[in-house]
């Protein structure tokens, strides 16, 4: 053998479905090898689905899929090695571990040796394993790595291999996305291959699970770190490319101490003609990118949790237009319900926007106007406020109308609330605790204001009639819960906003770095002091889709109690 086909089966995997997961397992196994590959790859935690977080600590859980990986190894294709990710039991620990399968039975298992933080916290659940693996394919030497073993090349799970003489290195990955992630992750494989001179093989998960979405891209790359094969990004595919083998065969070469190694046999067979022109799918454009991540996410978050319907707070503005956009893509305009509540202060406008939107778009439309339920209330409260003056409280009794009246109709009819609230506006505390708040799930929980106007006008770019009415994008945005109000009265404007937060809340620049950097001192003083005091709200908001290099929830975890401030 010359060329050896490889097959990245990237699937979208739920977690803790394993016998769903098993069976997608055998089945794109089969096809790929159907399609003539020698060498099947499945995602890192594929079996039990990614993140299984604490699911690991349970001695059951892993119990079941130690019982679920040995069903599978009759159930896989004969002929070729197939190696699936999983949690697996080790002497007092569990690891994440890549179980290689060859002619029926498990043939070697690696596992992971560099485990992460951030989003997976995997130092909690799994202990980190001591030697790489080789496997001997055919006369094809393949490293194996998971995840984050192929980050640097000094470490290690890497440092070891240097010496291998591998033809190829196989990872298996469940790399979560965010902006610019893809070029990243494939940046970061490229260095690899250059440290051990060798070609990459990539198989990335694809799905939502609660905040992430994995966006596959699986790739292979040559020895020159050039792109041979590339599955699309936020769908499942089972890519196969045939990679050349890199040294003439010699006699097997003993596994030196610094890694274990496996022999399989393979069937003889010639590469197929087609895979020398595997597909190369194109990276997607930002804007497209995250769009497509916001409706995989949501996709997913709604039908594994099984939801039958999404319902919105329907306002008229430009949030709640996006996220009614992102439902209908993601779940079909039948399957969507907007609600649409005025009150005394809210504009013909956009009760007109609301109704034209829906229309567009398709969706089921309810309108509950709130005038005499806040009249009753506020009423009812006013004699407790002796001499006090109406402020953010009447403000807050609306929102707080509108989220009584959407989770009526989700305790009703067992729909899902989507909350509308931008990242913006989460970062400073513009929005309100059991009013515009309440809900199961934030889909733009992590897109700034300014990103959903991009999103916005991407969307409307895709074809036919706009999506979104243009009067939507392009009125001043306003939470229209007192006369005039206009959102610049609270915030600076948003050109200016979102800068600041990426400095301070992703880079976590000090106030005098974001100054040095041309930005106001009282405007950034304001905006630090907002995102610090509002940390009591955002732990109490619902999951949302994380699209950026470091999200509000799993990655900054700030302390409520704080009298930290900066200088």
């Amino acid at each position: 053998m010359d060329e050896l086909v490889v097959a990245l089966a990237q699937i979208n995997a739920t977690v803790g479905d394993l016998d769903g997961n098993a069976a997608k397992i055998a089945a794109a196994a089969a096809e790929a090898a159907r399609r003539g590959a020698a060498l099947i790859v499945f995602p890192e935690l594929a079996l039990s689905g990614c993140p299984p977080e604490d699911l690991v600590l349970k001695p059951h859980f892993l119990g079941a899929c130690e019982a679920k990986l040995a069903a599978l190894g009759p159930l896989l294709p004969r002929g070729a090695a197939t190696i699936v990710g999983s949690p697996c039991a080790g002497p007092g620990a569990a690891f994440s571990a890549a179980c290689v399968y060859a002619d029926g039975a498990r043939a070697a298992v690696y596992r992971k040796m560099l485990l992460t933080g951030g989003v997976f916290d995997e130092q909690r659940v799994f202990a980190a394993g001591r030697r790489p693996l080789v496997l001997a394919l055919g006369g094809f030497r393949v490293g194996v790595h998971i995840g984050e073993d192929s980050r640097a090349a000094g470490e290690c799970a890497a440092a070891p291999l240097e010496r291998a003489g591998l033809d190829l290195l196989v990872n298996l990955a469940a790399s979560p996305y965010h902006r610019g992630k893809a070029a990243e992750r494939e940046a970061a494989l490229r260095r690899m291959g250059a440290f051990l001179g060798t070609q990459v093989a990539c198989c990335n998960l694809v799905g939502g699970q609660d905040e992430l979405v994995f966006d596959g891209g699986s790739v292979v790359l040559g020895a020159g770190g050039g792109v041979i094969a590339r599955a699309a990004q936020f769908e499942e595919e089972i890519l196969c490319a045939a990679v050349p083998r890199l040294a003439p065969p010699g006699p097997p070469l003993p596994p030196p101490p610094a890694w274990d190694q496996a022999s399989l046999k393979l069937a003889a067979g010639e590469a197929p003609a087609w895979a020398a022109a595997a597909r190369i799918a194109p990276q997607l454009p930002d804007a497209e990118e995250v769009y497509r991540a916001l409706v995989l996410g949501l996709r997913d978050y709604v039908d594994k949790n099984g939801f039958a319907r999404a319902v919105i707070a329907v306002s008229g503005g430009l949030d709640s237009a996006l996220v009614a956009a992102v439902a209908v893509d993601a779940l079909g305009a039948a399957r969507v319900v907007g609600v649409t509540m005025p009150s005394q202060y809210s504009s013909a406008d956009t009760l007109g926007d609301a109704v034209e939107l829906a229309r567009r778009l398709g969706f089921e439309l309810h309108t509950v106007p709130i005038q005499e339920l806040y009249a009753a209330l506020a009423g009812r409260l006013a004699p407790f406020w002796g001499e006090r003056g109406p402020d953010v409280t009447e403000e807050n009794l609306q929102a707080r109308l509108r989220g009584v009246i959407v989770m009526a109709f989700s305790n009703k009819f067992g729909w899902l609330v989507l909350t509308t609230g931008n990242k913006s506006e989460l970062a400073t505390g513009y929005c309100t605790l059991y009013g515009d708040m309440a809900g199961g799930f934030a889909v733009i929980k992590d897109v700034p204001k300014s990103l959903v106007y991009e999103l916005a006008d991407w969307r409307n770019a895709c074809g036919g009639d706009e999506a979104i009415p243009r009067s939507i994008i392009d009125r001043p945005p306003s939470a229209e819960l007192r006369p005039n109000q206009r959102d610049s009265d609270s915030l600076p404007p948003y050109e200016i906003l979102d800068p600041i937060l990426e400095r301070y809340v992703e880079k976590d620049m000090a106030l005098e770095a974001i100054v040095a950097e041309g930005f106001d001192p009282a405007a950034v003083a304001k905006v630090i002091r907002l995102v610090d005091g509002s940390e009591y709200k955002r732990r109490q908001s619902a999951p949302g889709i994380k699209i950026a290099p470091r999200a509000f929830g799993r990655e900054r975890r700030m302390p409520i109690t704080n009298r930290y401030r900066p200088k």
